[in-house]
């Protein structure tokens, strides 16, 4: 069967919303609630926050989809708890439902996934994400990260960064724990906090920070920001080819001609490909 493909903003999940009301035993705020392309997030009466996924068979793989009941075990970072959970197979498509139920955020999300302005978060803000994901990074999973739902293997690493970048040296040396959707929306503010933890296992080092990176580039300093932030995987050189790896998402096949991304992460990837090419 093949799979439909489907935006959840757009979607009727009336019947998915009351599913998991009985089955967490909640009640869902519709006041709150929060739909994007493949997840619908809602308020409950309980003072906590569900997160409901809709995910095919095909991008399951090892792990089930249980990134944020799994996270629950990582240790030095600042995110919300995760309380329950309960996941279904559609009876009609090859898809998976999943609905989490976490602690609320702390604070607001800064907002969209690509920073349009600077956010003007505190030096404080700063210290707990170096420290987050410094964090992370020093621990241990049998994970892969799955970045836009796709398991990120060195063949993904090499294909994408082909497609815009041929001729680079695309061997991953470092892999390390990474959240692996780390952008603006993602994350809170005026107190730290990283959520939606889906997607998250191994990947090659400096790929949240690349990431962060990527969502910044519409401002300037923010992306410096960033950059100076962290430093260490950035320049590391795992960490420049995952800067050529995000590069070559907003300068691939599907580019926005209106995107203003498009050429600082031009001029970046244009500076960093010498040191990158095979010889």
């Amino acid at each position: 069967m093949t799979l439909r493909s489907v935006d959840l903003r757009e979607e009727p999940v009336e019947a998915v919303l009351a599913r998991v009301e009985r089955s967490l035993g909640v009640r869902l705020d519709p006041g709150t609630v929060v739909r994007k392309r493949r997840s619908v997030g809602a308020r409950t009466d309980r003072g906590t926050w569900v997160r409901i996924e809709r995910r095919g068979l095909d991008r399951i793989g090892v792990h089930g989809g249980d990134g944020t009941a799994s996270a629950e075990a990582l240790r030095g970072i600042a995110k919300p708890a995760w309380l329950a959970g309960v996941a279904w197979r559609d009876a009609a498509e090859p898809v998976t439902w999943r609905a989490d139920e976490t602690e609320l955020l702390p604070g607001r999300p800064v907002g969209g996934a690509v920073a349009a302005r600077d956010p003007h978060v505190s030096e404080e803000w700063w210290v707990s994400l170096n420290a987050s994901l410094d964090a992370l990074a020093g621990q241990h999973t049998s994970r892969i990260a799955t970045p836009d739902t796709e398991t990120l293997t060195q063949d993904l690493v090499t294909g994408t960064v082909h497609r815009v970048f041929p001729g680079v040296d695309t061997a991953v040396a470092d892999w390390r724990p990474a959240h692996a959707d780390l952008n603006w929306a993602n994350v809170t503010a005026p107190g730290f906090c990283l959520f939606d933890w889906e997607d998250w296992g191994m990947a090659p080092r400096g790929l949240d920070a690349a990431n962060l990176w990527g969502a910044s580039l519409a401002v300037p300093a923010l992306a410096d920001r960033v950059r100076r932030e962290r430093r260490d995987d950035l320049e590391s050189r795992d960490g420049r080819l995952m800067t050529l790896f995000v590069a070559a998402k907003i300068l691939g096949p599907h580019a926005d001609p209106e995107d203003p991304r498009l050429l600082p992460a031009r001029t970046t990837a244009e500076g960093l490909l010498p040191g990158l090419r095979t010889r």
